[in-house]
């Protein structure tokens, strides 16, 4: 019967005629109570894994997000399909949380939406005893590391208060969801250490997405450059993140000047210029949002062809994080990065204090070796993109250097 229900659900609710490759057995363990950390990649229906098995329990399941855009994302597709879900944020008027605390009082309430610091409020604690939580999911999971590339102190509260939270329930229990895109080895210890009180079940997907071409070059004159790429995809919707809000701004401009429909869109921006950027980018076909990396999280248009760097990517993760948000509809896609050598350089240097400090150095020049072996490969150019988060693989036949054929060696950065 559980088994109908869930094909039901998949079908009736959320209208997908079969589950993509993993979610299954995600689902399944999430209805059967397992506590859960599921990598998977960008555009592989994370949201799904934990959406579906909270219609099916008892009781109220909170998801912490880190974005107000995304959850207000989420809520409104799950209404529209008929699920009972609510967000409590900073954007809401009173209005708005009256109706919310209303459907909690009810129970008729199954998802409610919380930012990382709503959800360390002390009223919030006394509403998840009253509302009966049953379920705590973590979206962007790698925020709660240190090691994460986008990491916020707000959510090495969560582990705390969902301990605290089980151990005053009657069955001293609430079951653990986190989700990611992107964590590497030291991410996933740190992520399994500050939320799971015992190992949780681990879903490792592949990373690679092979329908993104991968290309980089190294940054001489970036305007040129980007608009040189940018002849290879006229028509189409992309990305382009630059590493300043004072970049962001001058390379759209540049982009408008070549007639492209370019937006700017970064953190300093107010709310509603913001909101009409994001509009422009779900609605508007084709444009190019110039953005740093406030722009992306939750992102979920398929048909983006490509994602740029005007600047050295940050890391290895933040670089595959943003690349997927490309071709997510499994058609062909590209990425194309421009990078400086002096950045990889300077990239993960901290000063030295300690045994701690050295041990965090160490690693810390561990992932830098690896953005150079990136930018700076022997050869296929994904092989050190996979390796990095643990995945093993052949030459790729999708990038740039794969297109070379025969490889130069590229000595000189890698001895640093």
């Amino acid at each position: 019967m559980r088994a109908a229900l869930v094909r039901d659900l998949l079908i009736g609710t959320f209208g997908h005629a079969a589950f993509r490759p993993g979610q299954e057995e995600i689902v399944v363990a999430a209805v059967a109570g397992e506590d859960i950390f599921a990598i998977m990649p960008s555009g592989a229906g994370k949201s799904l894994c934990y959406q579906l098995p909270a219609l099916l329990r008892d009781g109220l399941t909170i998801v912490i997000s880190p974005l107000i855009a995304l959850m207000r994302d989420q809520v409104v597709a799950l209404r529209r399909r008929g699920v009972k879900a609510a967000m409590l944020n900073s954007a809401n008027d009173d209005e708005e949380d009256a109706r919310v605390f209303g459907g909690i009082r009810s129970r008729e309430l199954k998802l409610l939406y919380l930012s990382p610091e709503r959800f360390a409020k002390e009223s919030t604690f006394g509403l998840m005893m009253r509302a009966d939580v049953r379920c705590i999911v973590v979206d962007e999971a790698h925020c709660v590391s240190h090691w994460g590339h986008d990491f916020r102190p707000e959510y090495r509260e969560i582990g705390p208060i969902a301990a605290e939270y089980a151990a005053n329930r009657p069955d001293g229990r609430v079951q653990i969801i986190a989700v990611t895109a992107t964590a590497d080895a030291l991410t996933r210890q740190d992520i399994v250490a500050q939320l799971f009180a015992a190992p949780p079940r681990m879903f490792v997907q592949s990373f690679d997405r092979p329908n993104i071409h991968l290309r980089m070059q190294r940054r001489r004159a970036a305007d040129r450059q980007i608009l040189k790429f940018l002849r290879r995809h006229p028509g189409e919707t992309g990305i382009v993140y630059c590493a300043t809000r004072r970049h962001a701004e001058a390379m759209a401009a540049v982009l408008v000047r070549a007639r492209h429909n370019a937006r700017a869109y970064h953190a300093g921006q107010d709310d509603e210029t913001r909101e009409r950027t994001e509009r422009a980018f779900q609605a508007e076909t084709p444009v190019i949002i110039v953005a740093t990396i406030a722009f992306g999280m939750g992102v979920d248009r398929p048909d983006v062809r490509f994602v740029c760097h005007a600047d050295t990517p940050r890391s290895v993760e933040s670089y595959y994080q943003e690349i997927g948000r490309a071709g997510r509809d499994g058609l062909p896609a590209e990425a194309f990065a421009l990078f400086d050598p002096v950045d990889l350089l300077k990239f993960g240097n901290v000063a030295p204090s300690g045994d701690a400090d050295a041990s965090r150095r160490k690693a810390l020049a561990g992932r830098r070796r690896n953005l150079i072996r990136l930018c700076q490969p022997w050869g296929c150019r994904r092989r050190p993109l996979l390796r990095h988060f643990g995945e093993e693989t052949g030459r790729c036949g999708n990038c740039d250097r794969c297109a070379q054929g025969p490889f130069a060696p590229v000595a000189a950065l890698l001895r640093l």
